[in-house]
């Protein structure tokens, strides 16, 4: 593997832990939203990664599954026989995740940069 190639592969992995903070931040700004009755549902995304010739892709952003959060509200306007219907983004976990891929982001960034002074230095030693 070349320089030039490492060098794409870290910054494959930074746009894609990039991606993945937006939508894990589009989540958190959604973590309290009311599903209102008529309206489509409010699910936690989260992001699908795979293997690329030279790093990593952006496959999709998925949906999940798991159950959505009810709560007996019977106040709450849009209460349906007194339960509310919440979405299923948990920000405790959103947060966890925000940290993995910061920290992904930042190991990316350092390979890059080790890259980088790696080819500078080559190119300093034709210099002397």
């Amino acid at each position: 593997m070349s320089i030039g190639s490492t060098m794409r592969v870290s910054a494959s992995g930074m746009t894609a832990e990039r991606f993945r903070m937006d939508v894990i931040s589009g989540n958190i700004a959604n973590a309290n939203t009311v599903q209102k009755p008529g309206q489509p549902e409010v699910r936690r995304q989260s992001v699908v990664l795979r293997q690329a010739r030279e790093g990593v892709a952006i496959e999709d952003i998925a949906p999940d599954q798991t159950p959505l959060r009810r709560e007996y509200d019977p106040g709450n306007p849009n209460a349906i026989n007194g339960w509310v219907t919440y979405t299923n983004i948990n920000p405790v976990f959103e947060m966890v995740d925000m940290i993995g891929a910061s920290r992904a982001y930042e190991a990316n960034l350092a390979a890059f940069n080790t890259a980088k002074q790696m080819m500078n230095a080559a190119l300093s030693i034709g210099k002397a």
